[in-house]
């Protein structure tokens, strides 16, 4: 594909790391059934290993046909996302500040020729709006989402960050931003990160160059393949610690952009001591002005096993469920392997204040299909025996890129993890929770206090516990 940006501004690593020849012979399968059975525990050996997982092992495990294969797939990636994460799921809610954006994208309700679609940009004063209402949620964990127009531009950008982080209304606090907007120089990527953002991600919707280039028109900036493949490694080498990788399932065979994506946290791994600090996968939804014929789609069978398969091929990156998917797919799916989820959702231009329950969708990118609030799903994640967590302690700590891989060890999540977790959840309970919330909440906090060892560590949560209950102060965490 022809490149429309100057290749003296891409990261010394880049190339078209995507061997689109290689990837379809790795999915044709394995001819024989008895190798193939041995490959696919073989993989899933080293993946319980923790062990980071080539393209060719990947595949083994999405060639398995044989039931009993894919059953043992599911309980391997159930084991490691509890010995690598426990029972803790982070929660977030994305933020859009504005929708103008000079690509096409034939599948975005935000693209440049949609008639249908509803304008904006928040000002300063509409952002703190927003976040007023989002804080007084309980939330403390935002990602802002940009269309790509010179409007927004690294500056831009960074002013919105600060603005974020200036809003407190009470005990409310937004204590870690992330950013989801086109990829940058790495002057912009400086410029941003000196905000204080955290991951910065970006996704590459398909790694399919021919579905790419029928999705993406070539005369708009999106249309560069390679220039939008390099965004997360010129993000890393311009000091973003952690950046966010994704593609929309549905535009190719969701099997070729798992491996694309497995590829590319390969690609980051080898050059940068560092792969992607998380992962997503939304699948093609419902859009304002936009014809979905000729996608492929992806089952909801398909769905939960490729979040499983991504979980053993990436063991220490963090694996993101949106709100695209409907309530009940997602609790399903939480087991196999999900780490952060958003909640209390709302996608329109403003519309955590202005929006009533029913989704507009001439202001959103697409349909959501769980628009529960922040407590409906703090309260199924309690009662299902997960630990809901806010916590955002390594990122201001330093323990963020290369570092997070050192601490992310057996031990990492008695010691840090699940501290942090039980006090951003008392805070939310104290402030925040629902009666019944509180309820689920205190007997879950009670039984992860029962699991941990005696000691100093221990003895000091308790200390914090209560002092969050019986005073004002929060935000205290190890």
């Amino acid at each position: 594909m022809a490149s429309t940006v100057d290749r003296n501004q891409l990261s010394g690593s880049a190339v078209d790391f995507v061997d689109e020849s290689t990837l379809a012979g790795l999915l044709a399968g394995f001819p024989a059934k008895e190798a193939g059975r041995g490959r696919v525990r073989e993989v899933l050996a080293k993946a319980l290993a923790r062990q980071p997982l080539r393209v060719e092992e990947t595949a083994a495990l999405l060639t398995a046909r044989q039931p009993e294969l894919i059953d043992e797939i599911y309980d391997a990636a159930r084991r490691l996302k509890q010995d690598t994460y426990g029972n803790r799921i982070v929660l977030f809610a994305p933020l859009y500040v504005g929708n103008r954006c000079v690509n096409d994208c034939r599948y975005c309700g935000f693209r440049s020729s949609n008639p249908q679609a509803s304008r904006r940009t928040l000002a300063p004063a509409e952002i703190r709006a927003q976040v007023t209402a989002l804080e007084n949620a309980g939330h403390k964990r935002l990602i802002l989402v940009f269309g790509e127009h010179p409007q927004y531009g690294p500056e831009f950008i960074a002013e919105s960050v600060r603005e974020v982080y200036s809003v407190r209304v009470g005990h409310g606090e937004i204590r870690r931003v992330n950013v989801n907007a086109a990829p940058l120089d790495h002057v912009g990527y400086e410029v941003v990160k000196a905000a204080g953002i955290g991951t910065y991600q970006i996704f590459q919707e398909t790694y399919h160059h021919d579905t790419y280039a029928r999705c993406h028109p070539r005369k708009t900036p999106k249309g560069d393949f390679l220039w939008r493949l390099d965004g997360p490694a010129r993000a890393i080498e311009a000091g973003c610690d952690d950046v966010g990788i994704g593609a929309l399932f549905g535009l190719y065979d969701w099997r070729f952009e798992v491996l694309g994506l497995v590829a590319h946290a390969n690609h980051l791994q080898k050059h940068y001591g560092v792969g992607p600090h998380t992962i997503s996968f939304p699948r093609l939804r419902p859009a304002s002005g936009v014809d979905l014929g000729g996608a492929t789609p992806v089952s909801d069978d398909d769905f939960k096993r490729l979040v499983a398969i991504l979980r053993l091929s990436v063991p220490y990156t963090g694996l993101i469920l949106t709100a695209r998917e409907p309530a009940a797919l997602r609790r399903d799916v939480l087991a196999f392997g999900v780490s952060q989820i958003d909640a209390g959702s709302r996608i329109e231009l403003g519309g955590y204040t202005e929006a009533g329950d029913a989704q507009v969708l001439e202001r959103e990118q697409f349909q959501l299909g769980d628009v529960r609030s922040l407590d409906e799903v703090m309260g199924e994640l309690l009662r299902d025996g997960y630990l809901p967590s806010f916590c955002t302690a390594c990122y201001r700590l330093g323990r963020t890129g290369e570092h997070f891989m050192e601490f992310a060890i057996p031990g990492f999540i008695r010691d840090f993890c699940t501290p942090n977790a039980l006090t951003t959840l008392t805070e939310y309970l104290v402030d925040y929770g629902s009666p019944d919330t509180q309820q689920a909440g205190r007997r879950l906090i009670q039984q992860e206090l029962d699991t941990l060892p005696e000691g100093a560590r221990k003895s000091i949560l308790l200390e914090r516990l209560c002092q969050i209950k019986q005073s004002d102060m929060r935000d205290l965490y190890f």
